[in-house]
């Protein structure tokens, strides 16, 4: 990426990444055309191919700013701060939430980035993705207290089936091609952590 896109003006840059997340929030990768996001951002498209050499370098760059963001969010939120899962899970929950309303755009782009089955692209965003996220699931992890939970149950097995439902859940949502509606989206993953807390944490006597 050329380095001279940092200098230009905040309100330049901002409807650049706002037009590039809209635009291929809406299409897929193959499908989203510079000419479009040249339009939205009022700029030529010479003079976006002067900042991003091609496609693929601009669709890098505005998934490493929303998964910056996502960090952002979810460590202002203290999500990586508590070894209770299900309160590591509703802060998480709450942060992801807001920053759908607040950057709806980039938001449906990052889910429809995560399932992009492009080859040029698909392996650097999840390459990308477990560098951002894993890390942090691995530590949270190991600051569970088996205690917490029923006897017996597999901690790693659980996380990663309540990670599946969740991937799933969006995936389905993902599918209809609507705009994500997050009040509802709240309400059901609400509803998960409830069901998930009623069947893993340990009942007192």
């Amino acid at each position: 990426m050329n380095e001279k896109f940092f200098t230009l003006p905040e309100e330049k840059r901002q409807a650049i990444l706002n037009a590039g997340f809209r635009v291929f929030s809406q299409n897929s990768y193959k499908k989203s055309p510079m000419q479009e996001i040249a339009d939205r951002a009022g700029v030529s498209k010479s003079l976006l191919f002067h900042y991003f050499c091609n496609k693929k370098e601009l669709y890098l760059f505005l998934w490493d700013q929303a998964a910056r963001r996502t960090v952002e969010y979810l460590t202002r939120y203290g999500c990586y701060e508590s070894s209770d899962l299900f309160e590591m899970m509703e802060r998480g929950m709450q942060a992801k939430l807001t920053l759908m309303r607040v950057y709806p755009d980039m938001s449906a782009f990052a889910v429809k980035a995560f399932y992009e089955k492009d080859v040029e692209i698909n392996s650097e965003i999840q390459k990308s993705y477990r560098h951002y996220f894993a890390l942090k699931a691995k530590d949270a992890l190991a600051r569970l207290n088996p205690e917490d939970f029923i006897p017996g149950l597999d901690l790693t097995l659980m996380y990663r089936e309540m990670y599946l439902a969740s991937e799933g859940y969006l995936w389905e949502i993902f599918q209809t091609g609507e705009r994500l509606d997050v009040d509802m989206l709240e309400r059901d993953f609400e509803n998960l952590l409830r069901f998930w807390k009623s069947i893993y944490l340990r009942r007192e006597e």
